[in-house]
């Protein structure tokens, strides 16, 4: 296989993979940035203290819709004038909005950093945390949906990742 076919014909492979020095570093810095559901749900539900809280970054209408047990409701457009009230800096954060198809997370990521906190976003959102099956609160109480197979092993404690 030519230099050539790499870099035209296979799409995968149009633009060459990164070294794996720049991988390592990437993928490093990418675990610092993010955390998912799995590992958050974990954390929550082991004894003692998580050592970070976790933030829905949603509307009032969205929070009551569902949320994550435990997690601190601060819209995005309040973070400025809220976070101090709400949260400590010395905690670590780990925000979330809807999905994987919302930024909203990224965006209250990005205001918490920049008022100074330790912050990371639950990549998923909301919808992999009730798709991987875990407990949310409501309104009405607390709710569980089964597993979604597509997102999460059916009747397995962990992913094995």
């Amino acid at each position: 296989m030519t230099s050539q076919t790499l870099t035209t014909g296979n799409p995968v492979l149009r633009v060459p993979p990164a070294s794996p020095a720049a991988a390592a570093a990437y993928f490093r810095a990418s675990l610092a940035f993010h955390a998912d559901v799995s590992d958050v749900a974990a954390a929550l539900g082991a004894d003692g203290d998580p050592g970070f809280v976790v933030v829905d970054s949603r509307s009032t209408a969205s929070w009551d819709q569902g949320h994550v047990p435990g997690a601190v409701h601060l819209p995005t457009a309040l973070t400025g004038e809220q976070a101090a009230g709400l949260l400590d800096p010395a905690v670590p954060v780990v925000t979330y909005c809807w999905g994987p198809g919302c930024d909203g997370g990224a965006r209250s990521a990005l205001a918490l950093a920049e008022l100074g906190y330790q912050v990371k976003e639950m990549l998923g959102g909301f919808e992999y945390w009730v798709r991987e099956g875990f407990a949310y609160e409501t309104l009405e109480g607390s709710e569980r949906r089964p597993v979604d197979a597509l997102t999460a092993p059916v009747g397995a404690d962990d992913c094995g990742c």
